[in-house]
């Protein structure tokens, strides 16, 4: 599909769901002029050597309406695709975030799913820190992506591509069965869970999984909060140490996210970043999928958690482990020092 006819459709598509509030890095530009930007984007394409700097302050300071605004310019005024134009200027880490940014948060979350199911072998880190860190409404969103994109059903890849109880769960996640949260306290309904959680782990011996998938995947943010509170009235161990000790591999890794994500999703990026910045080189993936799929979404929260717990600001962390054009990419999006 043109990047024309692809953005006039996307005009009057709209998602169902409420949305959440955003604390993003990243905001639309003041005195914007897609046309102005589309010129300078051919210039610094053409460029011998290509400026990259210029595609980085264009791509890195503009929304992403802005940014799709600059792509229907760029068609119009040069009669090449502005993604593909990018993808032949530009290669490796930069190119990755770049086009990353072309993409809606939907687009680039179904898309990241989708190579982590490509090939030989399953990105399980990556399908879990997607399909486990996302909202309801963001789920459904993504499906609806994945479809128009790929035509398939996510649900019918995630199923083809793992098995088992870790299947069992992130389809539990996609279908999008959890509660909405309600103003109402049903504290009956906290200790029923907080209990069938004991009674299906430690009290037992062996796991009765399938109890813990349908709690955790089934019942709104704030119950599952109250839930895991109440249930350190019946276990020893709090729900985490629950985790560790009664599942191993994809599933420990899934609940942990999950149960991290309930309570406090900004703190999960933040602890994400910071453990994929620990060698001497960058998990240069994880960093650039959290850096451009949140820079519009939450980031600044995450970086407030960051710094809180890590005691130096993340954008410090990013200019000591990246480094060249992806490094100033990077620090753009996460838009200052705390």
């Amino acid at each position: 599909m043109s990047l024309v006819s692809e953005f006039l459709g996307q005009l009057t598509l709209s998602y169902g769901g409420e949305a959440e509030p955003t604390f993003p890095t990243v905001v639309p530009a003041r005195d914007f002029d897609a046309a102005k930007d589309a010129a300078r984007l051919e210039t610094a394409i053409k460029t011998k050597g290509v400026d990259e700097q210029t595609i980085i302050d264009i791509l890195t300071w503009r929304s992403y309406d802005q940014r799709r605004e600059i792509a229907f310019e760029y068609e119009k005024m040069s009669k090449k695709d502005l993604m593909s134009a990018l993808k032949g200027a530009l290669s490796g880490s930069l190119e990755a975030v770049m086009l990353g940014l072309m993409l809606s948060t939907s687009q680039y979350d179904a898309s990241e799913l989708k190579s982590s199911m490509k090939g030989l072998g399953t990105d399980e880190e990556s399908l879990i820190e997607i399909v486990c860190s996302r909202s309801n409404a963001e789920l459904q969103d993504i499906k609806t992506v994945y479809k128009e994109l790929f035509k398939k059903d996510l649900e019918k890849d995630v199923a083809g591509d793992t098995s088992g109880n870790f299947a069992k769960l992130l389809l539990a996640l996609v279908q999008g069965k959890r509660d909405e949260p309600s103003n109402v306290v049903d504290y009956e309904k906290i200790d029923e869970d907080a209990k069938a959680l004991y009674e299906a782990g430690v009290k037992r011996k062996g796991t009765d999984v399938v109890v813990w998938i349908s709690i955790m995947s089934e019942r709104s943010v704030p119950h599952l909060q109250k839930v895991f509170d109440r249930y350190k009235s019946y276990s020893p161990y709090d729900m985490k140490e629950s985790i560790k000790m009664e599942v191993k591999g994809d599933m420990e890794k899934s609940f942990l996210t999950l149960v991290e994500c309930f309570e406090n999703r900004q703190l999960y990026f933040a602890n994400r970043l910071s453990e994929a910045m620990k060698g001497k080189a960058a998990k240069e993936k994880v960093v650039t999928r959290i850096m451009v799929s949140r820079c519009e979404v939450d980031l600044m929260k995450i970086r407030t958690e960051f710094k809180k717990q890590h005691g130096k600001s993340l954008y410090q962390t990013l200019s000591e482990h990246t480094k060249g054009d992806y490094q100033k990419a990077l620090l753009s999006l996460c838009g200052g020092d705390d």
